[in-house]
C-alpha cells in the first residue's frame, strides 16, 4: 500500500494522530479487516509497536477488534470516525475549561499572579513591549489589554479591521461600557461596515475616517498598532507592535483626540 506523505500529514493534523497511527489505520482501511501482523508489513510499522497502535486507535473510536485467534481489527468508518473525534474534542475541551475556571479563586492562581506581580517590578517600563505576529495572536492580545481599560479606548481601523473587532471583541466592548469605560472607534463608513455599526449603537461611539492607520490606545497607557495594511497582507503574517509607554501612548491619543473632533459620527439606531 503506498499512501503519499502529504496526505498521512493531513490526517495527523486533523485527527491529532502520531505517524503510527495514521500509517495502522490507514492500512487497515484499506484492508476493511486484518490482524496486527498484516497490518505492520503492509504499513511498514514494527511489529513490537503494532499492538500498541491498535490499541490506542480502539481506545480513540478508529477501530474495533474482533475477539478470535488469531485477533483481528476491523475499521470504523471514515464518517463515524470524524463523529467521535468531534465528541471527543468538545468533552476534552469541555472538561479543561472547567478544570481552568476551577483555578480562579484557588491559591495556584494567587501563587501565580505574586509571581507575575514580583517579576513585572524588576522590568523596566520601556522593556513592557514587544511584537505580536499572526491575526490570532494579535487579537489574543488585544482583547486582554482592551478587557483591562479602565477609562478609556480608542481604536483606529480599516473597515475589515472593524468588522473583524465587532465580531471578536463586542462583548468586551460590552462589558466595558456596563464599567462606564468610554470606547470610540474610527473606521470607514459603507454598506459593509453598516451593520457592524448598529451592533455596536448605544455600546461605542463610531466615527468616520478614511485614514489607512490600525492602532488601539487604552487609557492613554497601552497602545497596540498594526504595521501591515490587513488588505494586502494574510492573517498569518499580520504584525502588531505593544508598547506600555504612557509617554508615547499618550501622544497618540492626544493626535486621536484631534482627528476625532473632525470626524463625522456614524448614526445608527440601537438594537
Amino acid at each position: 500500500m503506498i499512501v503519499k506523505e502529504e496526505f498521512l500529514s493531513k490526517l495527523r493534523r486533523y485527527f491529532s494522530l502520531n505517524l503510527y497511527e495514521v500509517k495502522i489505520w490507514t492500512a487497515l482501511l484499506s484492508r476493511g479487516v486484518s490482524t496486527a501482523g498484516e497490518l505492520s508489513d503492509i504499513a511498514n510499522v514494527p511489529r513490537s509497536r503494532s499492538y500498541d497502535v491498535l490499541e490506542s486507535l480502539e481506545k480513540k473510536g478508529f477501530v474495533i477488534m474482533k475477539l478470535g485467534k488469531p485477533i483481528k481489527y476491523i475499521a470504523v468508518p471514515p464518517k463515524e470516525v470524524v463523529e467521535r473525534v468531534k465528541k471527543n474534542i468538545k468533552t476534552d475541551s469541555e472538561t479543561s475549561i472547567k478544570n481552568l475556571d476551577s483555578l480562579k479563586n484557588t491559591e495556584v492562581i494567587d501563587e501565580l499572579n505574586s509571581l507575575h506581580t514580583q517579576g513585572v517590578e524588576l522590568v523596566e517600563p520601556a522593556d513592557l513591549s514587544g511584537s505580536l505576529r499572526g491575526r490570532h495572536n494579535l487579537y489574543n492580545h488585544l482583547e486582554m489589554t482592551i478587557r483591562g481599560a479602565e477609562k478609556t479606548v480608542s481604536i483606529m481601523t480599516t473597515s475589515q479591521g472593524f468588522l473583524r473587532k465587532v465580531e471578536g471583541l463586542s462583548d468586551v466592548f460590552k462589558a466595558l461600557k456596563k464599567r462606564g469605560v468610554k470606547v470610540r472607534i474610527a473606521a470607514p463608513s459603507n454598506k459593509e461596515t453598516e451593520h457592524a455599526s448598529k451592533e455596536l449603537a448605544g455600546i461605542a461611539e463610531v466615527r468616520q475616517t478614511n485614514a489607512k492607520a490600525r492602532f488601539v490606545v487604552v487609557d492613554g497607557k497601552e497602545i497596540v498598532f498594526m504595521i501591515m495594511d490587513d488588505a494586502e497582507i494574510h492573517p498569518t503574517y499580520d504584525i502588531g507592535i505593544w508598547i506600555n509607554s504612557p509617554f508615547f501612548s499618550n501622544a497618540i491619543e492626544n493626535l486621536f483626540e484631534a482627528a476625532w473632533k473632525s470626524m463625522k459620527e456614524v448614526k445608527v439606531k440601537a438594537k
